[in-house]
C-alpha cells in the first residue's frame, strides 16, 4: 500500500484522496462528510449546485487544518469531464485517488408506469444513471490506487429487490449498474482494488419526498422493520467502513442498506 495511505484508528483514512460524485445533496453529500471526518481529503463533484458544493469545501477546509476539500464541476455522463475530475483531484491533492463514490442519479418524481415512460425520460435516467456509472468506473479502473486501499463504490437502489411499480426505468438503470459493478470486481484481479456497489432503500433525501404524499412516505416507513424512513448517515456509515481497511474482503457484493425494508 501507498506509504502515504497508511491509516490511524482515530483517522482510518488519513492520507487518502476520494471522489464523491453528486456530493452536494442528500446522500452523497452525508458521504462525502463522513468520509472527511475519517482523514480523507475529499473532491466534491457536481453539476449544477456550486454555490452548495463551494460552501461545503469551505466549512470541511475550515474544520481542517490543511486544504482538505476541493469542488470540481462534472458531468458523470462525460469522459472528457470525468477525467479532468480526476486530473485536478491529483493535482490539488498531489496524490492519486484511492476511493470514487458514484452517487450522481436521477429518479423521475412522476413514478410513470413503463407504458407511459417517455423515451426522452428514458435516456435521462440511463444516461445518467447506467451511462454515468460506466464512465466512472471506467476512469476509476484505470485511475485509482493499485497495491492496496484502493476503493470503487457505486450507488444502486434495493428496488431492484422489491421491483415497485412506478420504478421500472430507474430500477432497471441500476440493475445494470450491479451487473457491471460484478464484473468489473473480477476483472480488477491482483490489482487489490474493491468494487461494491451500496444499495440504499427509502432515505430522507429531496429526492425521496420529489413527488410523493406524506400518506405514501407513512407507509414507507411502517414497512421498514425499522419502522422508519432511513438517514443519509445511515448510508455514509456503510461506505465509509467499505472504503476503509476493514472493507478489504468485500468485493463484488451489492450491500442492501435498507434496515430490512428489502430482504
Amino acid at each position: 500500500m501507498d506509504k502515504n495511505a497508511k491509516s490511524s484508528s482515530s483517522f482510518p483514512l488519513a492520507g487518502r484522496v476520494a471522489i464523491v460524485t453528486g456530493a452536494t445533496r442528500g446522500i452523497g453529500r452525508a458521504i462525502a462528510i463522513h468520509l472527511h471526518s475519517l482523514g480523507a481529503r475529499v473532491t466534491l463533484n457536481y453539476v449544477s449546485s456550486s454555490s452548495e458544493a463551494e460552501l461545503l469545501a469551505s466549512e470541511l477546509n475550515a474544520s481542517s487544518q490543511q486544504n482538505s476539500a476541493i469542488a470540481v464541476r462534472a458531468d458523470v455522463s462525460d469522459p472528457d469531464q470525468i477525467n479532468n475530475l480526476f486530473d485536478q483531484t491529483e493535482q490539488e491533492f498531489g496524490s492519486k485517488v484511492h476511493i470514487l463514490i458514484n452517487c450522481a442519479g436521477v429518479l423521475d418524481p412522476k413514478y410513470p408506469s413503463l407504458s407511459e415512460t417517455t423515451l426522452e425520460d428514458f435516456e435521462k435516467t440511463f444516461r445518467t444513471n447506467t451511462r454515468g456509472a460506466f464512465v466512472c468506473c471506467k476512469e476509476a479502473a484505470n485511475r485509482v490506487v493499485r497495491g492496496g486501499g484502493g476503493r470503487i463504490i457505486m450507488m444502486s437502489t434495493s428496488q431492484v429487490g422489491a421491483l415497485s411499480p412506478g420504478y421500472g426505468v430507474y430500477t432497471a438503470s441500476k440493475a445494470a449498474v450491479e451487473t457491471m459493478v460484478r464484473v468489473l470486481a473480477k476483472e480488477l484481479k491482483e490489482s487489490q482494488i474493491t468494487a461494491n456497489c451500496v444499495a440504499p432503500g427509502p432515505v430522507a433525501t429531496e429526492m425521496f419526498y420529489a413527488g410523493k404524499s406524506d400518506e405514501t412516505v407513512k407507509m414507507l416507513a411502517s414497512a421498514c422493520p425499522m419502522g422508519r424512513i432511513g438517514e443519509p448517515k445511515d448510508v455514509a456509515e456503510i461506505v465509509g467502513f467499505l472504503a476503509g481497511d476493514g472493507g478489504e474482503w468485500i468485493n463484488g457484493q451489492v450491500i442492501r442498506t435498507n434496515g430490512g425494508f428489502v430482504v
